[in-house]
């Protein structure tokens, strides 16, 4: 479903992706993991198509997309590029923050007309907020939630968007325990429900081995491990 076939990215004299190979197929839930320097977050917005290589190919559904705005906004409707700023609006409650993933399906006439989401467009946003176990706080607003609610709140969007692939990057980093393990939960019954692709970068070992089905390690921009179905040794930790 999704391939990177000797994918290089340098930045100046500096090589952080080192002729990367890496396949994924529809419905797999991958933690790419590494420590800082490590190239994942670059890999990761290489898949998203937010940052142009140097050398390789990535080929989504079989055919090769090349890192442009105007791909990047054409697969938009398919891929969800999250990052540590989620960019919700933070006067907005969560149901409008959510329900405005479906803007995006909105037509140019539609837009310009004014138009107003369907009963359908509505119910979907409050399904999302559901599934993310946040319907009890659909009527607050954003800036009101705590960090953990708030990513929570940028997922259900991403899903009520249509996403089929999630590309998030750390969505974990500088939670506490406790939110960070409803944000893994969380993720995790969307895939086994919905059969999202999901690819996220992090750093916990602990919460991407209870959550994860395939992990991914990075050092140094070259492929550590791709490991599937279980925990890692002490070794491949070490790896990273």
């Amino acid at each position: 479903m999704l391939f990177v076939k000797g994918l290089t990215k340098k930045y100046a004299d500096q090589v952080v992706l080192h002729s990367l190979n890496l396949e994924v197929q529809s419905g797999e839930f991958v933690a790419i993991m590494g420590g800082s320097g490590s190239g994942k977050s670059t890999l990761l917005r290489c898949i998203a198509l937010w940052e142009r290589w140097n050398a390789g190919k990535f080929i989504y559904d079989g055919k090769e997309l090349p890192p442009t705005w105007p791909t990047r906004w054409k697969l938009g409707k398919i891929f969800t590029y999250m990052h540590s700023s989620h960019l919700l609006l933070p006067q907005q409650t969560a149901f409008r923050n959510v329900l405005s993933g479906r803007y995006r399906h909105f037509s140019f006439w539609r837009m310009l007309l004014g138009g107003k989401p369907s009963e359908d467009e509505y119910m979907r946003a409050m399904d999302y907020l559901e599934k993310v176990g946040l319907l009890d706080q659909a009527s607050k607003k954003v800036n009101t939630l705590s960090g953990g609610e708030a990513q929570r709140v940028a997922i259900a969007r991403a899903l009520c968007q249509g996403a089929k692939v999630l590309l998030i990057d750390d969505p974990i980093s500088n939670l506490d325990p406790h939110s960070s393990e409803q944000i893994m939960r969380a993720l995790q019954r969307l895939h086994l429900e919905n059969q999202t692709t999901i690819l996220l970068t992090t750093q916990n070992i602990e919460l991407a081995e209870r959550f994860c089905s395939r992990l991914i390690g990075l050092s140094k921009g070259h492929v550590a491990f791709d490991i599937r179905g279980r925990r890692l040794t002490l070794n491949e930790k070490q790896k990273i």
